[in-house]
């Protein structure tokens, strides 16, 4: 099997990339520098992330493409963050179609990355990949979330633009990935429990959509082997749960006490400090992956309890 990853040096494609050279299979990445540190055992291969050049003779053959190359959204929505944001997405996804298209041999499987932010912000009914609510007409909510959605939709539209007769399409709207390596989502959430600022966010009713690293890359492969499984796929543990049960079950977890909890208006002035939005915590993202269930697929950490108290173990013992 060879697998390319355009943007494969993140957290995501690092996962990935272990798990696929455990597999025996051959993985190249697509980045914009020199080699990171870490995938010394991949075939790296330069690209501007728009336009075509030698890194088109990496698609051509290769058994399944994973798209995931894009600018981090853990910034402040400013007006050239906004650009980079979108135009990475887009340019870089309209590459690799492009670059799909003029192969010889077409990749047989495109998994372009997406994410669950695309859903609406609500409390009440779960967001699935049937019949979700794609959000954006929702009246009371900031700007900038409105700007996230529009990215994912825009995302998504690049890769369906065209038509790939030979290539199967799966658009994965993931929810955040947790896993205990250093930089991630969870080593950020689980510093704030650490210095004990682990507390509800705002008024803590807000869904947390997540899922676990091992159920993720299972997700991914029961992607590639299941063939019927095309178009938008939520990639989410089956069971959200408001940020206020959310953060006490990861302060239980590490053990600790003390969780104090941040208003809207001090998260407001901790993400201008941090250089980042508070979408990130506020938004109520009440996802659930009916699809991958409904396909047979079984969820290894289905409840945040067991995924946080392996997560916490890790992440103390990284050996």
């Amino acid at each position: 099997m060879r697998v390319v990853i355009p943007g494969g040096s993140g957290q995501i494609g690092r996962l990935l990339c272990r798990d696929f050279l455990k597999r025996g299979w051959e993985v190249v990445v697509l980045g914009r520098g020199t080699q990171p540190k870490g995938l010394c055992d991949v075939r790296y291969a330069r690209w501007d992330g728009k336009n075509a050049g030698d890194w088109c003779g990496e698609i051509d053959s290769s058994d399944v493409v994973v798209q995931l190359a894009g600018r981090s959204v853990d910034c402040r929505y400013n007006q050239s963050n906004r650009k980079e944001i979108l135009e990475s997405r887009v340019d870089s996804t309209r590459a690799i179609i492009s670059a799909i298209q003029s192969a010889r041999v077409a990749p047989r499987l495109l998994l372009q990355a997406s994410t669950a932010t695309i859903y609406s912000h609500r409390y009440d009914q779960p967001n699935d990949d049937v019949n979700g609510e794609i959000g954006g007409d929702e009246t009371d909510v900031p700007a900038t979330w409105r700007f996230s959605i529009d990215v994912a939709r825009a995302w998504e539209a690049a890769a369906q633009e065209s038509e790939l007769p030979c290539t199967r399409l799966v658009l994965m709207r993931s929810a955040m990935t947790m896993s205990p390596d250093r930089g991630g989502v969870f080593d950020v959430l689980l510093k704030l429990v650490r210095c004990g600022l682990g507390g509800t966010n705002g008024d803590g009713r807000q869904f947390v959509s997540w899922i676990h690293e091992v159920d993720f890359v299972h997700a991914v492969h029961w992607l590639i082997e299941h063939e019927q499984l095309d178009g938008p796929v939520n990639l989410c543990s089956p069971n959200p749960i408001p940020n206020a049960q959310f953060m006490k079950t990861l302060r239980d977890c590490w053990g600790q006490r003390i969780g104090l909890p941040a208003t809207k208006w001090m998260l407001e002035i901790g993400a201008m400090l941090m250089r980042t939005e508070t979408e990130l915590i506020l938004k109520s993202r009440r996802v659930v992956p009916r699809r991958l269930v409904e396909s047979g697929f079984e969820f290894q950490f289905p409840d945040w309890s067991e995924a946080a108290a392996d997560l916490c173990r890790r992440y103390a013992d990284p050996s």
